[in-house]
């Protein structure tokens, strides 16, 4: 019997908070679930941890190639009816999975995944209702969703940063929305995951305030090098999916 739900973690140089990110995805009840872990190429303690694992996981290593590259091949070996991409720093909070799951299920048929409002580091972004017009303006839908498997397509491997706008875009572009998982009782805001920012693969994505990238750069003597990457990495977004 295949699973009814492929959670996907690609990890790099993240063995400090793999056991908890798995450790969350594990004691999820109410689905079944298949766990594949992609290894991109780590050379910290990751092997070790991942032996703790061995038969209730699915290991692939390959060399290190970047995040989206890593999360389609564990899409490729992917057999659930669904998906779920979540990063080796996200730790799911009990019932989330089967509270997607629900939440999919009674959507209407051009709905392709369920999202959730979740807490980066110290910040919580609390989710919002799905706009195709707010999304096309900005990115506030998070990588770790739950995905119908016969509607994606996967990750485009030229692009570096804001994969997850990227996606789901591409998705919009495709005819499919997504749908918010509401909050429930025990859970505060609809936060129904979180991801811890330190690690090798964190470094420099670490959030700050919106107003910081929307400053007059332009006319100012000197630019932050976060604040150009972001411009840079922003404009690749706009121009692949003529954004305005």
């Amino acid at each position: 019997m295949k699973p009814l739900i492929s959670v996907i973690v690609p990890t790099y140089q993240h063995a400090a908070t793999l056991p908890a990110c798995l450790d969350s995805i594990l004691a999820q009840a109410g689905v079944g679930i298949e766990v594949i872990v992609v290894d991109d190429g780590s050379t910290d303690n990751t092997p070790a941890v991942l032996k703790k694992y061995a038969n209730r996981v699915t290991v692939i290593r390959q060399e290190n190639k970047g995040s989206n590259p890593a999360r389609n091949r564990g899409l490729y070996a992917a057999t659930g009816k669904y998906l779920m991409f979540a990063d080796a720093d996200v730790v799911l909070k009990p019932g989330m999975l089967t509270k997607c799951f629900a939440t999919l299920e009674s959507a209407p048929s051009n709905v392709g995944y369920a999202y959730t409002g979740f807490r980066f580091g110290w910040k919580v972004f609390r989710g919002v209702p799905f706009s195709a017009a707010r999304l096309r303006r900005v990115n506030y839908i998070h990588t770790t969703c739950l995905v119908k498997h016969s509607v994606f397509s996967g990750f485009d491997e030229t692009i570096k940063r804001f994969q997850d706008w990227d996606v789901w875009l591409t998705m919009l572009e495709r005819g499919f929305e997504g749908v918010l998982v509401p909050a429930s009782s025990a859970i505060r805001g609809g936060v129904w995951f979180n991801v811890r920012i330190e690690g090798a693969s964190r470094i420099g994505s670490s959030w700050l305030p919106s107003f910081v990238y929307q400053l007059p750069w332009r006319w100012l003597p000197w630019k932050p090098a976060r604040v150009s990457r972001y411009e840079a990495a922003r404009k690749i977004i706009v121009k692949k999916h003529h954004l305005v």
